[in-house]
C-alpha cells in the first residue's frame, strides 16, 4: 500500500492574512505534496494514469483546472475505446466472433456502471448521447403520466440540463409550474426550509443535482429524496458533477433515475442513466417501433457505441485499482459493500477526503501562498467556512472586481499556463448573484497542492496586473 497523502499533508498554522473579509484565514503548510520529489507514491502513480495531466499535446507544460467542463482523460480509457472501435466494429446480433465481442463489451460496460452506482442490475443502465438528452428522455417518458395541475421542484443552482426538460413541460401545459428552491448566497448551500415549503400533494417530480457544477455545493440528497418520497414524487438525480467527487449509491438513495456523463469521469463523450427497473419497464420513452420493448434497449435510440462502454469500463477498472490501494484507510466507511463495489466506494471515499485538502489550499492558502479568500478584489461564491469544507467539492467560481473576466482567464493561460474558464457554465446559480459570468477553477483528484500553489501565485499576479487588488 502507498503512503497516505492525506496524512502526509501536515497542516500548520502560519500567519494570518489581512483581507477585505472579516474572517481570519489560516495558511497551511504543504509538506509531502508540494513538488514531484516529495509527492507521495500513490499520487505519482495516479498522475501517471493521465497522459495529459501536466503537459498538453502541443508540448506546453500547463495546469488543467477546468475538469468540470470535461475532465482529464485516463490513458487506459483511450486505449480501451480504440481497441473496441477497431476490433469489435461489427454490429450486434451477427454470428461472428467480433460481433459477440461487441455484445460482451457493451454488457461489461453496463455491469461496470451498475457497480459504480450500486444499482440492482446492469439492466437498469442506459447509455445516451449526453446527460441533457437522457434527462429530456426522462421528462418525456414521465410526461405521459403527470397531471396537468402538477408541479416540479428543482433548485436555483442546477445546470440547465436539469431545468429545461421540466420547464418545457410547463411551457407545453403538461405541468402547471416548475418551482425553484433557493440557496443561501453566502454559503451556496440549499435552503432546506424553502425546499420543503415548495412540496405539496401536487408535486410530481423532484429533480436535483448531487453537486452544483457552478458552486461545488453538495446537495443533502438523503433529506431531499426523503421529503420527495413521502409525497410520492418521482426523484431524479443529476449526478454529472457528483460522479468524479463523491460516492454514489442509488440503492441507498432510492432515487428513481440518476444520470452522469462519462467525459466528466475521465472518459470520452457520452453519458449513462440509471433507472429503477419497474419504471424503465412501465414508462414509454421515444423509440422506433421494431426496437425491443424491454429495458435497457427500449430507452436507447439507435445502435449502441461499444467504444463508449469499453471506455467507461476502463475507468471503473482504474477506480477499482485505486480502491485496492486505499481500502484499508477507509475500511470503516465501506464495510457494507463487497467485491468491486467495495473497491469503488473505497476509491471515491478516499477521493472525497483528498479533495478536501485541495479545497482548503484553494480557499485558505498554503505556506507562502495566500488563498483566494486572502486576496483583495477576489470574490469567491459558495461555501467558505472551514468547519464545513466537507460540504463542497474543489469547484470554485469567483469574480474579480472591475475586470473583464474572459481577459482574466486568457491572462492566466498565457502568463501562467493555468486553464480556467470565464463562462456561465450553463448553471442557474449565477442568477442569484446577479452575474452573467464567473471564472471557474475545477479540480479533481489527480491535481496537486503544487498546482494549487501555482494557481494561487498566478491569480495574485493577475489581480495585480489588472489593478483589482
Amino acid at each position: 500500500m502507498w503512503d497516505d497523502p492525506l496524512a502526509m499533508n501536515v497542516r500548520k498554522k502560519e500567519s494570518v492574512m489581512t483581507t477585505n473579509n472579516p474572517r481570519e484565514h489560516k495558511v497551511y503548510g504543504t509538506q509531502g505534496l508540494q513538488d514531484g520529489k516529495n509527492m507521495p507514491g500513490l499520487l505519482r502513480a495516479i498522475r501517471k494514469e493521465f497522459p495529459r495531466v501536466g503537459v498538453d499535446a502541443s508540448g506546453r507544460t500547463r495546469i488543467f483546472f477546468e475538469n468540470a467542463a470535461g475532465s482529464l482523460v485516463l490513458q487506459r480509457a483511450v486505449e480501451a475505446e480504440s481497441k473496441a472501435r477497431r476490433d469489435f466494429f461489427p454490429n450486434v446480433g451477427e454470428a461472428s466472433w467480433e460481433s459477440r465481442m461487441n455484445e460482451n463489451t457493451i454488457l461489461e460496460g453496463r455491469k461496470a456502471v451498475s457497480d459504480f452506482l450500486n444499482a440492482s442490475s446492469e439492466d437498469c443502465i442506459v447509455s445516451g448521447e449526453s446527460a441533457t438528452s437522457l434527462l429530456f428522455q426522462i421528462s418525456y417518458a414521465l410526461s405521459k403520466e403527470l397531471p396537468q395541475d402538477g408541479n416540479v421542484v428543482t433548485t436555483e443552482y442546477e445546470h440547465y440540463a436539469n431545468i429545461s426538460p421540466w420547464t418545457e413541460l410547463e411551457r407545453r401545459g403538461i405541468v402547471k409550474e416548475v418551482r425553484f428552491a433557493t440557496f443561501n448566497a453566502d454559503d451556496g448551500m440549499l435552503d432546506m426550509q424553502h425546499f420543503a415549503s415548495l412540496l405539496d400533494r401536487k408535486t410530481q417530480v423532484v429533480a436535483v443535482t448531487g453537486v452544483s457544477n457552478g458552486l461545488g455545493s453538495k446537495t443533502p440528497l438523503n433529506e431531499v429524496f426523503r421529503f420527495a418520497q413521502e409525497i410520492g414524487a418521482y426523484t431524479i438525480l443529476d449526478a454529472v458533477h457528483m460522479a468524479p467527487h463523491v460516492p454514489i449509491d442509488v440503492s441507498r438513495l432510492e432515487c428513481d433515475f440518476a444520470v452522469f456523463s462519462a467525459y466528466k469521469l475521465f472518459s470520452r463523450r457520452g453519458s449513462f442513466m440509471y433507472g429503477r427497473r419497474d419504471l424503465l419497464e412501465r414508462t414509454k420513452p421515444y423509440k422506433v417501433e421494431p426496437s425491443p420493448n424491454h429495458p435497457p434497449a427500449k430507452w436507447e435510440m439507435g445502435t449502441r457505441d461499444q467504444a463508449l462502454f469499453a471506455s467507461i469500463a476502463a475507468v471503473i477498472d482504474y477506480l477499482s485499482w485505486l480502491g485496492q490501494e486505499v481500502q484499508n484507510q477507509v475500511s470503516d466507511r465501506v464495510f457494507e459493500y463487497s467485491g468491486r463495489r467495495r473497491l469503488l466506494k473505497a476509491a471515491l471515499t478516499w477521493i472525497e477526503e483528498y479533495e478536501r485538502t485541495l479545497s482548503e489550499a484553494m480557499l485558505y492558502g498554503t505556506k507562502g501562498h495566500p488563498g483566494m479568500l486572502g486576496m483583495k478584489g477576489v470574490q469567491v461564491y459558495g461555501l467558505k467556512d472551514e468547519s464545513r469544507i466537507h460540504l463542497r467539492t474543489p469547484t470554485f467560481s469567483f469574480d474579480i472586481a472591475g475586470v473583464e473576466l474572459k481577459k482574466v482567464a486568457e491572462h492566466m493561460w498565457i502568463k501562467h499556463g493555468v486553464v480556467v474558464i470565464a463562462d456561465d457554465f450553463y448553471s442557474r446559480a449565477l442568477r442569484t448573484y446577479g452575474k452573467p459570468l464567473a471564472i471557474r477553477a475545477s479540480l479533481v483528484h489527480c491535481n496537486t497542492i503544487q498546482e494549487v500553489e501555482t494557481f494561487l501565485a498566478g491569480l495574485a499576479e493577475t489581480v495585480r496586473h489588472f489593478g483589482a487588488g
